[in-house]
C-alpha cells in the first residue's frame, strides 16, 4: 500500500549558486513550490523560465530583517504557507581572527548567523498557525571543528 506524497512549499535563502542552486532543482524536481532568494534573482531566471507558478524568485538579503519578513510575507500570499524553510545563505570569510577588518567580522555574521535567525523568525507564525512546518538550517563541519584562519566562520555557524 502506497502513500501519496503531499506537495510542499519550501522557503530557500542562497539558492542561486552552490548547494542552494542543487537544492532548488532537487526540491522543484520533486514537484514540490518553490521561493527562492538570492542577492540578484536574475541568477535565479532559468527556474522560473522552466518550473513557472511553482517557482518564485525573490531578490533578498538575509542581512535586512524588514527584507526577509516581506520576502516570507510575499511566499505566504503567492503560495498558501511555509511548510519547510532551508536556511541556507551564508559564506566564508577567510582571514586569521587578529587579521579580519571590524565590518568583515559582522558581515559574516549578519549573513550566516541573524539571516538564519530572521527567516526563522519570519517563518514561524505561520507554521504555529498551521501546526505544522520544519527548519533546516545548513551549517558545515565548521561548526564542530577548528581550523586555522576560519574562527571568525566558524563562531558564526557555532552561535
Amino acid at each position: 500500500m502506497s502513500k501519496a506524497r503531499t506537495s510542499r512549499t519550501w522557503f530557500l535563502t542562497g539558492a542561486s549558486r552552490g548547494l542552494g542552486a542543487h537544492w532548488a532543482e532537487a526540491i522543484l524536481a520533486r514537484g514540490d513550490r518553490l521561493a527562492a532568494t538570492a542577492r540578484d534573482k536574475v541568477a535565479l531566471a532559468s527556474l522560473s523560465e522552466h518550473y513557472g507558478d511553482r517557482f518564485l524568485p525573490l531578490q533578498l538579503d538575509v542581512r535586512d530583517s524588514a527584507a526577509v519578513r516581506d520576502a516570507v510575507q510575499s511566499a505566504e500570499q503567492t503560495f498558501g504557507g511555509i511548510d519547510v524553510l532551508v536556511n541556507n545563505a551564508g559564506h566564508m570569510l577567510i582571514g586569521a581572527v587578529e587579521e579580519v577588518e571590524e565590518e568583515q567580522a559582522r558581515a559574516q555574521m549578519d549573513v550566516n548567523y541573524f539571516g538564519a535567525l530572521w527567516a526563522t523568525r519570519a517563518v514561524l507564525p505561520g507554521m504555529r498557525e498551521r501546526r505544522a512546518g520544519r527548519i533546516l538550517q545548513v551549517s558545515s563541519l565548521g561548526g564542530l571543528v577548528a581550523y586555522p584562519a576560519l574562527g571568525i566562520y566558524q563562531a558564526s555557524k557555532n552561535s
